[in-house]
C-alpha cells in the first residue's frame, strides 16, 4: 500500500504578495512623482503671481496657472504650451477697477530664472487678452460724471443708427453678433437734470476702438423708463448730447496689447487684443 505524501506548498501565495508589495511601491512613488510634479508647478505659478502683481501694481496676487502635465517636463525644457493669468483691479490710467485675463501660449522661461523669480527672461510667443471696465469705472470719466446712476448696456449697431431693429425689439437689450469687431453699439442711461427736474435719459451710441482709445459717440437720446421710451426733441437732444460722449484712453494695457475688439456687455465693457513675441516684463499698465 502506498502512503500519500503531503504535498510541497505552492509558491504562487508569496508570489502574489511580492506582486502586491511592488504595486504599492509603484504607487507610493508615482504618488510622491505627481505630488512633487504639483508642488514644483505651484511654486512656479506663485513666483509668477508675485511677479505679475508687482508689475500691476495690484493689492493681491492674481490668478496663475500653468496647464499640462507633467509640469516637470516643460520646466525642464523651458518650453510651456499654455499660461493663464487673470486678475482684479488693475489700475490703468484713470482707470481704478478694470479686469484683466490673458491666455498665454508658446512661453519660453529658463527653470533657473523661474526659480530665482527672473520672469524677466520669459518670452511670450503669442498672447490674447481681455481687459473689462465697469460702468462705475466709466461713469468718472468727465463729462459722464454728470450722469447721475449710469448704467451700461449692449444694443444693436442697426438700432442705435436707425432707431429700429429688424429684429422688432427696441434694441435696448439686443446685441449684435458674436464676431469681433472694432465698433459696437451701446445704450448709456442714468438721470440727467433737466429744468430742474430729474429725468431718466437713454443714450444710443457707438463705441470704437481707435488705436488705444475707446471713443464713445452719442447718436440719440431717448427718455422715459425701460419699458417704454420717448425720443428727446431734437433742441433738447443737441443740448444734452455732449454729456454722453466721451474718450477712454487705455494707454499701454499689460504685454503690450493692441486692442482690436470691443464688445459690451451688461454693466461693462471689454476690448480684446493680441500680442506676438513679447516679454512677461511688459505687464505694466499705463498710469
Amino acid at each position: 500500500m502506498t502512503e500519500d505524501r503531503p504535498s510541497s506548498p505552492r509558491p504562487s501565495g508569496r508570489r502574489g504578495r511580492r506582486t502586491r508589495r511592488i504595486v504599492i511601491s509603484l504607487v507610493v512613488v508615482i504618488g510622491l512623482l505627481v505630488g512633487a510634479d504639483f508642488g514644483l508647478a505651484a511654486f512656479a505659478e506663485h513666483t509668477v503671481s508675485q511677479k505679475a502683481r508687482e508689475q500691476l501694481k495690484l493689492a493681491e496676487d492674481p490668478s496663475v496657472t500653468i496647464h499640462g502635465f507633467p509640469f516637470t517636463t516643460q520646466a525642464i525644457s523651458g518650453d510651456y504650451r499654455h499660461i493663464s493669468l487673470s486678475a482684479s483691479g488693475v489700475p490703468i490710467n484713470q482707470l481704478k477697477d478694470v479686469a484683466v485675463n490673458a491666455d498665454l501660449t508658446d512661453v519660453t522661461a529658463p527653470l533657473s530664472d523661474l526659480i530665482n523669480g527672473n520672469t524677466d527672461a520669459i518670452k511670450i510667443g503669442e498672447l490674447e487678452a481681455q481687459v473689462t471696465i465697469k460702468a462705475s469705472d466709466i461713469a468718472k470719466i468727465s463729462p459722464l460724471t454728470n450722469i447721475e446712476d449710469l448704467r451700461i448696456e449692449p444694443s444693436s449697431i442697426e438700432y442705435v443708427q436707425t432707431g429700429q431693429d429688424s429684429t422688432g425689439s427696441d434694441g435696448q437689450q439686443q446685441s449684435d453678433d458674436k464676431q469681433d469687431k472694432s465698433e459696437a453699439g451701446i445704450r448709456v442711461s442714468g438721470n440727467v437734470q433737466i429744468a430742474g427736474q430729474k429725468i431718466e435719459i437713454f443714450c444710443f451710441a457707438m463705441i470704437e476702438l481707435h488705436g488705444t482709445s475707446i471713443d464713445i459717440v452719442p447718436k440719440r437720446l431717448q427718455y422715459g423708463n425701460d419699458k417704454e421710451t420717448t425720443v428727446v426733441p431734437t433742441s433738447v437732444q443737441k443740448a444734452l448730447l455732449p454729456n454722453f460722449k466721451t474718450s477712454i484712453d487705455t494707454g499701454n494695457l499689460p504685454f503690450e496689447v493692441t486692442p482690436t475688439a470691443v464688445k459690451v456687455n451688461s454693466g461693462s465693457v471689454t476690448v480684446k487684443g493680441k500680442a506676438q513675441n513679447v516679454t512677461f516684463s511688459g505687464a505694466t499698465t499705463g498710469r
